[in-house]
């Protein structure tokens, strides 16, 4: 178990036109820890996941995960280790069949036979969805939990050590959403949660990072921040309705 499985030093990002969406971000995530990432739209917290598993590389500074530098011939590696759940199920899941999707990253690692089954059940019974009558389903006739859930099945399947999700409650009812906490708490990966959703932040996410125009304003507990209204609302963030 690594000690520290994301470590960022000095990063910062301009893109080709010119926008700065990262500055000298300094940032360590400890094993198992669940952290939040909170910003207003273009604060750079999508600019940021986007670099925690090479799907862009580093422009200054380094991130070190697992141990492992992002640079080319690391990012397989550096795939396996962290998993990212993308806001959106759709642009996850693109196999005819829930089985098929989940089974996809595991596959693509090797995994056969037995053993495939038995990753592929696993994980859909780590996101409560039962394998039988699940596994022939077209995931794109799914309800949006159900998506959800098996987005989350398909990168569980990979067996990373870190998951980081991206909006992990956008477009979900609120049943489903509570669904989604619980089981949230439940995962004993390492978890940066990027989201708008302040009170599931509250409920999840012991530690709190606010992103403010690509920097990082507040980094420590969450509560704390949550209940400073004005330092929220100076960063366009608005306070969870559990602490009125």
């Amino acid at each position: 178990m690594h000690h520290n499985p994301i470590s960022i030093e000095n990063l910062s990002y301009v893109y080709p036109d010119g926008i700065q969406a990262l500055k000298e971000i300094d940032l360590q995530i400890k094993a198992t820890e669940k952290v939040a990432l909170v910003g207003a739209n273009g604060s750079g917290k999508s600019t940021l996941l986007l670099h925690l598993n090479g799907l862009l590389m580093p422009q200054q500074g380094e991130i070190v995960v697992g141990e492992m530098s992002i640079v080319p011939r690391n990012l397989t590696a550096i795939r396996n280790f962290v998993g990212l759940v993308f806001q959106n199920p759709d642009d996850q899941l693109f196999m005819p069949t829930v089985w098929e999707d989940v089974a996809f990253g595991p596959m693509n690692q090797g995994l056969r036979g037995k053993a495939l089954e038995i990753r592929v059940a696993e994980s859909l019974v780590a996101v409560g969805l039962d394998v039988d009558k699940y596994r022939n389903r077209q995931s794109q006739n799914l309800s949006g939990g159900e998506k959800k859930r098996v987005a989350i099945a398909g990168v569980l399947a990979m067996q990373p050590q870190v998951l980081v999700f991206d909006e992990p409650s956008a477009q979900l009812d609120p049943r489903s959403r509570r669904q989604l906490i619980q089981l949230l708490l439940t995962l004993s990966e390492t978890q940066l949660i990027a989201t708008h959703d302040l009170d599931l932040v509250l409920e999840l996410c012991d530690r709190t990072i606010v992103l403010s125009e690509g920097k990082i304003v507040y980094n420590g507990e969450t509560r704390q921040v949550l209940c400073d209204r004005e330092f929220l609302l100076a960063h366009a963030l608005e306070m969870p309705l559990s602490l009125y």
